[in-house]
């Protein structure tokens, strides 16, 4: 970010008013890109949510399978204080990987609905593992996007370039990758969508930028590693 910040533009003195305005941009990027957390929301859509869906839908199936996968992953990257459990504890399979209490996880998603953030959310606070820092499209309204980011979701910058060059980078995608680092060392959960809803399956635009801040931190060295744990939702028909 300093690098980005401190970058020669035309008719730039480098003076106290010009680092003025380049700290005032920043703060704005961050305010683009997340938002802090609503408590009272949170708890508001935790407790309607699960009424909206008896609406919505006549059921909704959870795969047994996929949430051992998904518990086990979350049980791997336990906290530091945790110790790990001696060879032959009750609970404990004997080929469970070891504890890698500075790796965070990630959740690949493919998507197929607007609500999929949303059910994930849920889905993950409701089972102990933590409310993640979910990626929204940009396609969203101003007052949409202001409520979403009050529960946790997280949206690219609108100064970015439309396509990816790395000739382009500037301000807004070195603060976009300090926040990334920062998730990630905070070991906040991150959920990534692979497609945009109701699209062609192919890879988006948007995630492959998301990927790409997960390399950079992985190289950069803001952690040791990343655990990816693929999940996904499916609808008899998407709403």
């Amino acid at each position: 970010v300093q690098d980005a910040a401190s970058s020669p533009e035309p008719g730039s003195r480098g003076d106290e008013g010009s680092q003025r305005r380049c700290r005032e941009e920043i703060c704005q990027i961050l305010g683009e890109i997340q938002a802090p957390l609503w408590p009272l929301l949170l708890r508001l859509c935790h407790w309607l949510l699960p009424k909206l869906l008896t609406r919505m839908f006549l059921s909704v199936r959870l795969h047994q399978g996929q949430l051992k996968m998904v518990l086990q992953a979350a049980r791997t990257v336990g906290s530091p204080a945790r110790a790990l459990p001696a060879p032959g504890t009750p609970g404990i399979h004997p080929g469970m990987p070891p504890l890698q209490p500075e790796v965070p996880l990630v959740f690949l998603c493919s998507h197929q609905s607007p609500l999929d953030g949303l059910l994930l959310s849920f889905l993950l606070l409701s089972q102990g593992v933590g409310l993640p820092r979910v990626v929204v499209s940009t396609r969203t309204s101003p007052r949409l996007r202001s409520v979403l980011q009050r529960l946790g979701g997280i949206f690219l910058p609108s100064g970015m370039a439309p396509t990816w060059s790395e000739q382009d980078e500037g301000l807004p995608e070195a603060v976009l990758d300090a926040y990334v680092q920062e998730v990630l060392r905070s070991r906040q959960p991150l959920v990534l969508f692979l497609e945009e809803p109701l699209a062609f399956p192919r890879l988006a635009e948007s995630a492959r930028r998301w990927l790409l801040r997960l390399l950079r931190a992985l190289h950069d060295g803001a952690v040791p590693d990343v655990l990816l744990v693929p999940v996904g939702i499916a609808y008899d028909v998407p709403p």
